[in-house]
């Protein structure tokens, strides 16, 4: 499991520099030389109507057992730390797992590591959209099915990324044509054509995440990059309006850029102002204190928003992932949980009170002087691939409670 952990950190360095996407551009006219496609866009054919009732089509569903991504469940100190503390004792021995459900180290109550009873959580569905694992450059303008390093990355990647939703009954993570890296480097017409046609399969792979999931059963959507850019499309053009829209307990789209001015109105879900409100929207793209993001906000104000205007230099939507509201600053002391890899990258450690966290005037993430995370920083400061792993732990809690406030309200 430790050479496993290796192999995700591994991944996310290579996945996240050489081919980062939307927020993550630090020379553009490189960036666009090297991996935005050269050829023509060349149209899919639409997948089978029942393509995705074939497990395969999937990286994370029910059945897959312990070998499903989102299942990963990181290093947990067997003696708990003191919350107050930065970092845990050098010497607390650490277990390492790929849990199910029912294994009482999955469903922690705490940062003490008590387990709690499962029981006593509640049922949801998540559906979460992977970001982007298909870097080629100079390739296709969509990753091809079966692709094994694609597919190998993205399982990888969903380790981190959608593995706090590991409380949830049921997970699911499609496969889909992502677009490429470079397609969200240019304006070219053809990247909205390969945009689009990722889209289309994400949109029917939900379709049958919703007819397979039990009818009053609440949901949880959720995507980093790519795969956000995706959920929010879903929200607009698949739930609002609909009685689906009824069930979403909350909406989790870290890693893309929301226009509080230009994209919020549109959504059929407003951002989250407290911890624990259901229904509501949570995203925020980390960054040092002393980051730059000067060319990351330039091209954000050149892009169009939802409402067909361009965004211009108004704030990005910051829901705090501490605290679970918009805007405001929590200590370090408050995170419950970092996931960290160690010097050698052989393994990972939920460490408690590494990482505070406050929401700039930008609508920014700032994380203060957070601790080494290796290679997969960003020049600019900027912590893209980290955006659910810095605060992994309040993460999973936040779901917990958004589904349980959703599940009262529906009952009273």
């Amino acid at each position: 499991m430790a050479r496993k952990f290796l192999y995700f950190i591994a991944v996310c360095i290579v996945l996240v520099i050489v081919g980062s996407i939307a927020l993550t551009i630090w020379s553009r006219e490189a960036t666009e030389i090297a991996f935005v496609p050269r050829g023509e866009f060349v149209e899919q054919d639409p997948l089978a109507v029942n393509a995705y009732q074939d497990p395969q089509m999937w990286y994370s569903r029910p059945g897959l057992g312990t070998g499903d991504p989102a299942r990963y469940q990181p290093a947990i100190a067997e003696t708990a730390p003191d919350p107050a503390a930065r970092t845990p004792s050098p010497d607390a021995p650490a277990a390492e797992q790929s849990l199910d459900r029912n294994d009482p180290l999955a469903t922690t109550g705490s940062v003490t590591g008590e387990p709690a009873d499962p029981q006593a959580l509640p049922e949801f569905a998540v559906f979460f959209v992977p970001p982007t694992s298909y870097i080629q450059a100079g390739g296709d303008w969509n990753a091809a099915l079966g692709d094994a390093t694609t597919d190998n990355r993205a399982r990888l990647f969903l380790r981190g990324l959608a593995s706090p939703f590991n409380r949830a009954d049921e997970i699911w993570a499609p496969k889909y044509r992502q677009a490429a890296a470079g397609a969200f480097l240019t304006d070219r017409p053809e990247a909205q054509q390969a945009i689009d046609a990722a889209y289309a399969d994400v949109a029917q792979a939900f379709d049958y995440f919703l007819d397979s999931i039990a009818a009053d059963k609440p949901i949880v959507l959720a995507g980093h990059s790519q795969g956000a850019s995706h959920i929010l499309r879903l929200l607009q053009e698949k739930v609002a309006g609909t009685p689906v829209a009824e069930r979403v307990a909350a909406v989790y789209a870290p890693g893309w850029p929301i226009s509080v001015e230009h994209d919020l109105p549109v959504l059929p879900f407003p951002a989250c102002a407290a911890p624990g409100q259901p229904q509501c929207l949570l995203a925020w793209s980390a960054f040092s204190d002393d980051g730059d993001a000067d060319m990351i906000m330039r091209r954000y104000e050149a892009t169009v928003g939802y409402d067909g205007e361009p965004r211009g230099d108004g704030p990005i939507l910051c829901v705090n992932p501490i605290t679970g509201g918009t805007n405001g600053t929590a200590p370090a002391s408050a995170n419950l949980g970092t996931l960290v890899p160690d010097d050698t990258l052989s393994k990972g450690e939920l460490v408690t009170g590494a990482v505070p966290a406050r929401c700039g005037d930008n609508g920014l993430l700032y994380i203060g002087d957070p601790p080494e995370l290796g290679q997969g920083v960003l020049p600019g400061g900027n912590y893209h691939v980290y955006d659910i792993p810095l605060f992994w732990k309040n993460v999973q809690e936040d779901v917990i409670a958004r589904v349980r406030a959703w599940a009262t309200a529906r009952a009273s």
